[in-house]
């Protein structure tokens, strides 16, 4: 059977998702072309109607999880004044929410390990799509004296994502939480944010 135009890119953006969560549970060396295929409800020989190889699936899922990165850093931002929204993005992305549910979290905690072993197409889009990310940490960054803000960024993403795969790594649950409070509270004081109320009051 044979499916138009709009109906092929709808099958094809079902697969990339499958691909994509997939990959942020367990890696990109173990996400399979018959497995997806399958979550998807689809033979594995329609596969090639939509992707040339599997790497380019790995790209395009790559791609995807770095364009769902974007919704959250939207949903935690969106219409806030800059120090609230770089607060509340700092605080959505190093939190036991994140940690809790890598299927639905950001490329970079989830393939920093692994993505270097994966084709040029898949890293071409992750590099576009950290290179992005640290454009919207730096314009959210205040102004301070002797600061340069892109090094600021570049480090508080390095920060962000070590934690939060360090948290899912540990199996302490106490240690866990602690390396994302001490993380929250490091990256919230090197951004020159001052104490929220619930923050003052909790000391």
């Amino acid at each position: 059977m044979r499916y138009g135009p709009e109906q092929a890119e709808k099958t094809k953006e079902r697969v990339v998702k499958i691909a994509a969560a997939q990959m942020r549970k367990r890696g990109p060396e173990q996400v399979g072309v018959a497995d997806v295929m399958n979550r998807a409800g689809l033979t594995h020989g329609g596969f090639y109607a939509h992707f040339a190889s599997k790497d380019d699936l790995i790209a395009a899922a790559v791609h995807r999880m770095f364009e769902e990165a974007q919704d959250m850093f939207r949903g935690a931002t969106e219409d806030k004044e800059r120090h609230e929204a770089l607060r509340s993005y700092i605080n959505a992305y190093v939190s036991k929410s994140h940690r809790d549910r890598p299927e639905r979290g950001c490329a970079i905690a989830a393939l920093s390990s692994d993505i270097h072993r994966q084709g040029r197409k898949a890293r071409a889009a992750y590099d576009k799509g950290i290179a992005s990310l640290l454009g919207k940490i730096t314009a959210l960054l205040p102004e301070q004296e002797g600061v340069d803000r892109r090094a600021l960024a570049v480090s508080m993403m390095a920060e962000m994502t070590g934690a939060v795969a360090a948290a899912r790594a540990v199996s302490d649950t106490a240690l866990s939480d602690e390396i994302l409070a001490s993380a929250r509270r490091s990256l919230r004081a090197r951004a020159g944010l001052p104490p929220s109320q619930p923050e003052r009051q909790s000391r």
